[in-house]
């Protein structure tokens, strides 16, 4: 299905294919939750791209950081489950584990149609930009069907933080 929309500060609907990646898990506010999970998913993706390098095979470049927050609207900010994830090569069948206490994990991310939008902006300040996204999705003739996730396209430092939330969608059922 081909977008929508050509902005990408415009809401979209497109396909998107499943990814391969690198996930950990944790369950807490999101400014306690990164710092700690971040040397485990990083180190464990960049030590596998080295590793490959070194071995000769084909190499990867390490994008955006995504991030699944399945019950981000059912509870507080401080009880959010995370599920954080790096892209990885589709043949990827081992990561090499570089956090004693913290296991990073293979997962195939299924996508399918989605509905997403670029917010521009502080992360808390998305609100209006879901409720854009929300309204199309339905103004679409479609509803949510998955978890709300963000891919962060720049660090939470950046002069200007751009940020694309995305939901799978489907059209809806008649009655």
């Amino acid at each position: 299905m081909a977008p929508r929309k050509s902005s990408a500060k415009e809401p979209q609907i497109l396909e998107m294919p499943p990814q391969k990646m690198a996930v950990v898990y944790a369950k807490g506010a999101p400014d306690k939750v990164f710092p700690q999970l971040m040397p485990a998913l990083y180190g464990s993706v960049y030590t596998l791209k080295f590793d490959l390098k070194k071995r000769g095979l084909p190499n990867f470049k390490v994008s955006g950081l995504r991030a699944r927050y399945p019950d981000a609207h059912l509870v507080p900010m401080d009880e959010w489950t995370h599920i954080i994830g790096l892209p990885i090569p589709e043949d990827t069948t081992s990561l090499p584990q570089k956090v004693a206490d913290t296991e990073v994990k293979i997962e195939t991310w299924e996508y399918g149609v989605v509905a997403q939008i670029l917010h521009i902006g502080a992360y808390d300040q998305e609100q209006h930009t879901v409720e854009r996204l929300n309204k199309f999705i339905e103004d679409s003739g479609c509803e949510i069907a998955g978890d709300h996730e963000e891919e962060y396209l720049t660090t939470p430092d950046a002069k200007v933080v751009k940020t694309i939330i995305r939901y799978p969608v489907k059209k809806k059922q008649e009655l």
